[in-house]
């Protein structure tokens, strides 16, 4: 089973492809977090889980909906981590969260994607970011040959900027930049309240018309990029940015 967790779309690619692959089925955990179910799982299948890496590490809410959750039948887990660069030192706590659940790791797999953090970085255009995403199809299929063949991923020993990524500099980043309260709406807002429906963590409420943020944001991005008007900035550092979503779908 994949269990698949994203914000623009970019994991949701990598998960689909694999399903399609391995002929498994996928559960949509953004999905789940947004409706409070904790809904056992049961897979004969390993536990196939396809996330960002949010500051080089597995993001904290999956980490927290896997934590609550109840897994029966197989229980080999896979991380398969999208990324803009580098997943750091993201196997470590990877390696915790199965001894913590009573799982047999399976290794951690990192597949590049286009940037997608347009908070703080600079995000391909389309037709770049289609590219991007067709160089990750290659490792897409060599990560479900390993898990066809039932194999760990082959893993990789970290540089000591990758085990401070993940270790000091993520937990600095949680506490300083992980946070709504730059986030805002234009005169472009249509009040449609799409931004609402779509936040997982149900951060965003409608006011008078207006959405404000409540203080749980996990900067999945998801209302900013999926906004239909383009109407959501976050200070100015997405003026002027084109709102990144995986320019390819997989059904």
């Amino acid at each position: 089973m994949i269990l698949y967790f994203s914000g623009t779309g970019n994991s949701r690619y990598v998960a689909k492809s694999l399903a399609g692959l391995l002929k498994e089925d996928t559960v949509a955990i953004h999905k789940r977090i947004r409706a409070e179910d904790h809904t056992p799982i049961r897979s004969e299948g390993p536990l196939i889980f396809v996330v960002p890496t949010y500051a080089w590490r597995v993001p904290r809410l999956v980490e927290e909906w896997i934590t609550k959750m109840r897994f029966y039948g197989n229980q080999n887990a896979y991380f398969i981590l999208t990324c803009g660069d580098s997943i750091g030192n993201a196997e470590k706590y990877a390696i915790r969260l199965c001894a913590k659940k009573k799982f047999q790791f399976m290794g951690v797999y990192e597949i590049v994607m286009p940037e997608n953090y347009l908070l703080l970085f600079n995000v391909p255009e389309e037709p770049e970011a289609i590219a991007n995403v067709m160089r990750a199809d290659y490792f897409i299929e060599k990560a479900a040959g390993f898990i066809q063949t039932g194999k760990r991923f082959p893993g990789t020993a970290p540089t000591p900027v990758q085990k401070l990524s993940g270790g000091l500099v993520n937990e600095l980043f949680y506490d300083f930049l992980v946070h709504d309260r730059k986030f805002y709406v234009t005169e472009d807002c249509v009040s449609c309240g799409h931004c609402a429906a779509v936040c997982p963590l149900h951060d965003i409420r409608l006011v008078d018309g207006v959405p404000y943020w409540s203080g749980k944001c996990t900067h999945c991005l998801r209302c900013i990029t999926s906004c239909p008007t383009c109407a959501i900035e976050y200070g100015k550092s997405t003026w002027g940015k084109w709102r990144y979503h995986c320019p390819i779908s997989i059904e």
